[in-house]
């Protein structure tokens, strides 16, 4: 069992101990130092308990994704810088959806980084992209990931997917010969319930 495991374990008895026996929740901690512990922290630890009973994903919201094209990188590179540009206003957005509101922060033929803010709680994520040519320079494959500023999120319906799946089906690349996606549950938060027409 794992620290983590060790600690949420504590939280529900805890969390037994003053509700079904009416006890001071400061009375009902085994190892005194825990009672110094700020309520806000145990509910933020009884959250994980609930929402990652077997460590089944990110504990933080997040996501990584590795695609593959039978394109040059050029190519692909030159695609997403140019729909993360032409979606940087709300213009896009005005329908429903998220997007809209990308800003490109640097890019090079191997790197791109870039952020996108939620149109409505203005959430911002950061989106990191690397580009890897493979069989001599004909093929590409993508490395990216999307993390979540917000240090306290956890959940977030599949936002994190979709701020990089959105980019990838906008710019066309769906399309492209050799297209192929891998990911999981588990390095992505939410990425089998996801619906990117919404996030």
């Amino acid at each position: 069992m794992t620290l983590l495991h060790r600690v949420l374990a504590r939280v529900v008895r805890v969390a037994w101990c003053s509700v079904w026996r009416g006890a001071p929740w400061t009375e009902c901690f085994s190892c005194p130092s825990m009672a110094l512990w700020p309520p806000a922290l145990l509910l933020l630890c009884a959250q994980l308990l609930w929402s990652h009973p077997g460590a089944a994903g990110p504990l933080h919201a997040q996501c990584k994704v590795e695609w593959y094209f039978g394109i040059r990188c050029t190519e692909v590179y030159e695609a997403l810088v140019s729909q993360i540009k032409a979606w940087r206003g709300m213009t896009s957005c005005t329908t429903g959806g998220q997007r809209c509101l990308y800003k490109l922060q640097s890019a090079s033929v191997h790197f791109i980084e870039a952020k996108h803010t939620t149109p409505f709680k203005k959430h911002v994520d950061n989106i990191h992209i690397r580009l890897m040519p493979f069989r001599f320079f004909t093929c590409c494959h993508i490395s990216a990931m999307s993390i979540s500023q917000t240090w306290y999120a956890i959940k977030d319906h599949g936002t994190n997917y979709c701020n990089l799946y959105n980019l990838m089906e906008g710019s066309g690349l769906t399309e492209a010969r050799g297209y192929r996606e891998m990911t999981s549950d588990f390095m992505c938060t939410q990425r089998s319930s996801a619906n990117c027409t919404v996030y």
